[in-house]
């Protein structure tokens, strides 16, 4: 796209311990920190009619609870909390949802994939270790012992969310929300998770993104071992267009990471563009044998990966490898105990 539309960022700087900056009147930005290399996570207040709406809250971490307490004590001492809107399910968004809607006695807002995949994560988070979904790595070439690290990691990160409510009010794509005198439109993002919520006010032209549109990293896109066959990468790739296609180039982004920006459609093209080469990258690998997924993981990983990141890296790979099965520009087979992919006869499929 043109030069003169990527994004340009009119806050040079994020909010600092115990610091909130108004990016538009009624609108507050804070930021909760991480022990992560991603070291942080955006919330946002909201006006509302009686108090303030919290979006996002960080997780069940005692650095993001005292970051929490240095705001209430200091910027926001005095302010009536009046409910918690979740964007989605990840323990960074959704951690401390349950203690703040305590602490307030107040109402939790959210998708209901948010809140009954935190409850199903929450009720047994160790279930992915089952040995059928260990399998499943080893059947697309992982060692045994990667595919025991992939099965288990993250466990410690999803028990990272305090116990929610129990009860919500089910927020749905097409609904309106009335904060104050504002009213957003909710919207619906899917593939890095499942119905993430995004508020779009069309009087001011804001958009409170969560992790679907982030400035300069691409939000995870993967495939899990719970739906094998399931199609992320396709799903993310609808919701950029449909942001592209229904809200104005000039919107003001408010994303759960990074810096706010304004330059929606550049950075909706970019990601697209993004995983456009990275399929390429694929397709170029299978042009003249099957390969494994985990074969395939340094085409598009090259670098040195730590267990960690190799799991993020296979499940990212098995994404635009089923997005490409999807629209038939790649075929599986199964041999030697193993699940393949090879590019499928010319002219077969396109890339969308």
């Amino acid at each position: 796209m043109p030069l003169e539309d990527a994004p340009r960022y009119p806050f040079v700087d994020a909010p600092g311990p115990g610091q909130i900056f108004e990016v538009a009147p009624g609108i507050f930005w804070a930021r909760i920190p991480l022990p992560f290399q991603l070291n942080h996570v955006n919330v946002y207040l909201i006006q509302d009619d009686e108090g303030w709406a919290i979006v996002d809250t960080g997780i069940a971490h005692d650095d993001a609870k005292a970051a929490w307490e240095a705001l209430l004590s200091g910027p926001l001492a005095g302010w009536t909390i009046t409910k918690v809107i979740i964007t989605h399910y990840h323990p960074d968004h959704i951690g401390l949802a349950g203690w703040l809607c305590e602490r307030f006695n107040v109402p939790l807002l959210t998708s209901q994939a948010s809140y009954l995949s935190c409850i199903n994560l929450a009720l047994d988070p160790g279930a992915l270790e089952a040995r059928p979904y260990r399998d499943f790595y080893v059947q697309h070439g992982l060692t045994e012992e990667m595919a025991s690290i992939v099965s288990t990691q993250g466990h410690a990160y999803q028990r990272m969310v305090a116990p929610l409510p129990l009860t919500f009010r089910r927020l749905v794509a097409g609904d309106h929300l009335l904060l104050g005198g504002r009213r957003f439109d909710v919207l619906s993002g899917d593939g890095h998770a499942p119905e993430q919520i995004m508020l779009f006010s069309p009087q001011d032209h804001i958009l409170l993104a969560a992790d679907q549109v982030i400035a300069k990293i691409t939000p995870n896109i993967s495939v899990w071992a719970i739906e094998p066959d399931g199609d992320p990468l396709g799903l993310y790739l609808r919701s950029l267009h449909a942001l592209m296609s229904s809200l104005p180039a000039d919107t003001l982004v408010l994303p759960g990471h990074q810096l706010p920006f304004i330059g929606l459609h550049h950075r909706c093209s970019e990601l697209i563009s993004h995983h456009q080469h990275r399929c390429a990258l694929i397709t170029d690998a299978c042009r003249s044998k099957f390969m494994t997924l985990a074969e395939l993981l340094p085409v598009l990983f090259p670098r040195p990966l730590d267990p960690h990141q190799r799991g993020f890296a296979f499940s990212e790979t098995h994404a635009h490898v089923n997005r490409m099965v999807a629209e038939k520009i790649l075929v599986w087979r199964y041999h030697d105990n193993l699940r393949q992919v090879a590019a499928a006869p010319t002219g077969c499929g396109q890339f969308k």
